[in-house]
């Protein structure tokens, strides 16, 4: 088995780092005579298409039984109410500076108290779904919330014979199974957003005040990838997939970003039919620093619904739908509506089947990293030949927020903001993923960056970010140094090639290299300093700036 579900009597100790306030809090929720299992998709289905509110559409499952869904299952809508993204001031991670963990832990006694009036629902999945990483995961929430239940057992991997035999042959870890518990009707008035804790090195935690279900997802990634990074991967939030090359070659591209950044629109583009394509995931998978090989976390696609219409072939494989609007068509059937119109972020999962050439592992080692930002000093394609500069670029991944985020009224959400290697639901030191990924690219794995946003005021289309893409990975892109950037070598895009006789541009170059430096120094001090990287990294921005300006006086 690959985590620790049960303990011999005499493990059951104060010093057994494997117990804490914390976990044992939560833990011994799952065991009271108010808890009621659900052992499988079809129980949770029929529990969540009778919940009040639900809409069971008259749009049907494609190939239910194929996903473990009874033959005759519905698209099921259920909307949560003003809320419709995560919000990520609720998070609170044991350890770091600042975070009491007596006061929380005393928060989530109180809570677990007044859940005993409820009844509770418990349910287990896999996370990683090959038997080189997987982690049995819990979750346990209030009766009234069976579609965050059956949402929760969609995205992640419901228990089947297929996958309880393969967890019973997966690699053994040092780790405790994932405990997730829930209470979305739970109020605080220190706490009017909702309250997400994490003890993460005891891989649980408790979302509190929150309908989401994205909280649920990445509440229970944030763990997962925990885990991966204690055991010799690299965390990915990002999408993964495999060009199948003439002359059997192979090109593994793994693009990271944030929603709405187009790492999804990247990863499942088709080119056309232009080539054999394998993928991975678009959201959640890890790479080993080992081999090089990588495995999904996730067998379906949490997506947004804004760019699908009613009538998008893509939607033929939708099993739930969130924080959307339904209408009937011109045969009286209950359908969706899709775009956005009800409100922003509006999601839906979609099937494993949707991505016919899905695999849940890729044996062949990663060839390209690439950072998807929106950052508009930046031309739409970069490649970077440092592996410092690649880890710390990575490192200072510039973009923006989307909806997919709850955002407060006095945050401009079109600001450009750093997220690092574009994982917000990092739990460890920052200098974890910056060694690793800096590891694989001294391993000669290429970097790029890739501008999915505005370079200047002129946006750059999905079309051109597609079509680099391809010269990429047929070798017919023209790379050549970027001016005196010896670090960088720019692809010149026609209609996006870099002013750099203009002063002006110059200057808003270095501008966001200094915003990056900023960001860098600004770690010694923030938690306590814990995501600090070393003065390597800060060191080879300064370079590139220092570079910026011996180009402006000899060009200039």
């Amino acid at each position: 088995m690959s985590t620790k579900s049960n303990y011999l009597r005499d493990e059951i100790s104060i010093n057994n780092k494997k117990f804490s306030s914390t976990r044992s809090t939560l833990e011994t929720l799952y065991y009271g005579n108010n808890v009621v299992k659900i052992k499988n998709l079809t129980e949770a289905y029929e529990l969540a298409a009778k919940s009040p509110g639900t809409v069971v559409t008259d749009m049907p499952v494609y190939q239910p039984k194929q996903i473990g869904l009874p033959e005759g299952a519905k698209v099921l809508l259920f909307n949560d109410g003003e809320t419709t993204g995560r919000f990520a001031g609720a998070r609170r991670i044991l350890g770091e500076k600042g975070v009491d963990t007596k006061e929380l832990d005393g928060k989530l006694r109180e809570a677990a108290y007044y859940m005993r009036y409820k009844k509770l629902y418990h349910t287990e999945t896999y996370i990683g779904l090959d038997k080189d990483f997987m982690v049995k995961a819990h979750l346990l929430i209030p009766e009234g919330h069976e579609n965050i239940l059956y949402n929760w057992m969609l995205n992640f991997q419901y228990k089947s014979d297929e996958y309880n035999e393969m967890y019973k042959q997966s690699k053994e870890l040092d780790e405790t199974d994932i405990i997730i518990v829930s209470d979305p009707d739970w109020t605080h008035k220190q706490h009017g957003n909702g309250l997400c804790v994490f003890d993460s090195e005891h891989n649980c935690a408790a979302i509190l005040g929150m309908r989401y279900f994205g909280e649920h997802k990445k509440g229970t990634l944030t763990l997962a990838w925990g885990i991966a990074s204690r055991n010799n991967y690299v965390s990915c939030h990002g999408g993964l997939k495999k060009y199948n090359l003439e002359n059997d070659r192979k090109y593994v591209m793994g693009v990271f970003g944030l929603s709405g950044s187009g790492k999804s629109t990247i990863t499942h583009a088709k080119h056309d039919g232009k080539y054999d394509i394998t993928v991975v995931h678009d959201d959640a998978y890890i790479i080993s620093t080992e081999n090089g090989s990588s495995v999904a976390l996730e067998p379906t696609y949490f997506d947004k619904t804004q760019d699908y219409p009613l009538t998008e072939p893509a939607n033929k494989f939708l099993i739930t739908v969130q924080n959307c609007g339904a209408c009937l068509d011109e045969d009286g059937k209950c359908v969706l509506v899709t775009e956005d119109i009800r409100n922003g972020n509006g999601r839906a999962i979609k099937s494993k089947l949707w991505a016919p050439n899905r695999v849940d592992k890729l044996d062949e080692p990663i060839n390209a990293i690439v950072w998807i930002m929106k950052d508009p000093t930046l031309p739409p394609i970069l490649k970077i030949n440092n592996p410092v500069l690649a880890a710390t670029m990575g490192a200072t991944l510039a973009t923006k927020r989307t909806s997919a985020e709850k955002i407060l009224d006095h945050i401009d959400i079109n600001a450009l903001v750093i997220e690092p290697y574009a994982n917000p639901f990092r739990t460890y030191p920052l200098i974890e993923d910056y060694n690793k990924f800096k590891l694989l690219f001294e391993k000669k794995v290429d970097c790029y960056i890739l501008n999915t946003g505005h370079f200047t005021t002129k946006k750059v289309p999905k079309e051109v970010t597609l079509e680099i893409i391809e010269k990429i990975i047929e070798n017919e892109a023209d790379f050549n140094t970027w001016g005196s950037l010896k670090d960088f070598e720019l692809f010149e895009i026609e209609g996006f090639v870099p002013e750099m006789k203009d002063s002006a541009y110059l200057e808003s170059l270095k501008r966001g290299f200094k915003e990056r430096v900023g960001f860098l120094d600004s770690r010694k001090e923030e938690n306590g300093g814990r995501d600090m990287l070393p003065d390597e990294a800060i060191n080879s921005i300064e370079k590139v700036i220092d570079q910026i300006d011996v180009h402006r006086k000899s060009s200039i």
